[in-house]
């Protein structure tokens, strides 16, 4: 699923070939994947429209418009967006996935929403906050500091791993990089987060903020379905010590990466070095 590094590396990607253009068609072949409004209205809201810059909230990617509308974007579990050349070589991975929508610019360029699972969706709103407000604080803004966090985890006596994943708490934080970072701390994942001590929430922060940084000068992780708008891959997947890495040897100690489930989330650690209690 594209988290919070991949999404902000497709917003960098995209931001030179769409800010400044102007819609001229929407194409939607399937339509569940538009949210709010209709199809319809979803079409004739965008085409004539310039996009004058791009966001991203959590996992949601924003193209903000000349009319002050938004374009909301959550590519969900395999969703991509591809611009034209990509789609004229799809990747292997990709060449089955259905083509949910396309979007052709003035400029003779086209953005394809692509997803094998078509779970991905859209939205067309008036403000951003109507999709988007009840998420939690963002991991990498200045505002999110050590007592924000810990502030977070007293709060919740659930597993660490759950409440690091779940969007109302923190925003862009998915099954990956919660895995990647809760190792980085030595925190067991299913540890309550309510009693993590001062000096485990400090490690964590450290952590979430490393980890989320390095990935995003990685381009993101590509371990599934995960392309780039120019259908390259990321490499962030090449530094992971221990997400999709079943098995192997663990990094620190050599002992081998487990995988258990904490509230219905395949969750990648090492016994040894992230011990209980």
């Amino acid at each position: 699923m594209p988290e919070l590094p991949e999404v902000e590396t497709i917003k960098n990607d995209l931001e030179p070939l769409v800010v400044g253009r102007k819609f001229t068609e929407v194409t939607v072949d399937d339509d569940t994947v538009v949210q709010k409004p209709s199809v319809e209205e979803f079409g004739h809201g965008l085409v004539g429209r310039r996009v004058v810059g791009l966001g991203r909230r959590g996992k949601f990617l924003i193209l903000r418009l000349d009319n002050g509308r938004v374009l909301m974007v959550h590519l969900r579990m395999t969703g991509n967006l591809l611009a034209t050349e990509a789609c004229r070589r799809l990747p292997k991975e990709l060449a089955t996935a259905r083509v949910r929508a396309v979007f052709r610019f003035d400029d003779g360029s086209t953005l394809s929403f692509i997803d094998r699972r078509r779970m991905g969706r859209m939205w067309l709103a008036a403000d951003q906050e109507e999709v988007v407000g009840k998420l939690g604080p963002e991991p990498l803004a200045a505002d999110f500091t050590v007592d924000v966090l810990a502030g977070l985890m007293a709060r919740h006596r659930a597993p660490i791993k759950a409440v690091l994943c779940d969007q109302g708490i923190i925003a862009g934080v998915g099954n990956m990089y919660a895995d990647e970072a809760l190792f980085e701390s030595r925190i067991h994942p299913l540890t309550p987060a309510a009693d993590l001590s001062r000096a485990k929430v400090k490690r964590l922060y450290s952590a979430i903020q490393g980890i989320l940084t390095t990935a995003i000068t990685n381009r993101g992780a590509s371990v599934d379905t995960y392309f780039r708008p120019d259908g390259n891959r990321g490499a962030a997947h090449y530094q992971f010590k221990v997400a999709h890495r079943l098995n192997e040897n663990c990094p620190a100690c050599g002992g081998p990466i487990e995988r258990i489930r904490v509230r219905g989330r395949g969750t990648y650690f090492c016994p040894k070095c992230q011990r209980t209690g």
